[in-house]
């Protein structure tokens, strides 16, 4: 089985713009937020359609599609482990990923959103790898 990445892609480039163009212009400058309020939505688009697309990937070692479906985030990574899709360490950041996303649900002030940039070196690094497994299926 196939699984179409093309749309993770779009938002792994969007993300890399988003984070490149931030670096480039004064911190507090309405240019500023207006590529750190990108960066935030695409890191959020980003991981969501991580985690939607490693479910599918995940399905074949499962019974069933509603076992799978039935998985948290953070249980559709830790099985993605236990099948040796993904190390521990990769494990553990996917986790604070996802809990600083959490956080943007509850909080869209500045100190989350500088949260977030911190997070990008890694994140960009784990998402790609991430689409690798995903893709070679």
């Amino acid at each position: 089985m196939s699984i179409n990445t093309e749309f993770l892609e779009r938002c792994i480039e969007t993300l890399e713009k988003s984070y490149s163009l931030i670096q480039t212009v004064e911190e507090g400058s309405i240019d500023y937020e207006m590529y750190r309020n990108s960066l935030v939505k695409s890191f959020e688009m980003t991981l969501e359609q991580s985690g939607k697309l490693l479910r599918k990937r995940i399905t074949p070692f499962f019974s069933s599609k509603k076992k799978v479906d039935e998985l948290t985030f953070k249980d559709l990574f830790r099985q993605a482990h236990k099948h040796s899709l993904i190390s521990e360490d990769e494990v553990n950041r996917w986790f604070i990923y996802r809990d600083n996303r959490n956080n943007t649900a509850h909080d869209y002030g500045q100190a989350f959103a500088e949260q977030t940039i911190v997070l990008m070196d890694e994140f960009l690094k784990d998402v790609k790898s991430l689409k690798r497994v995903i893709e070679n299926v």
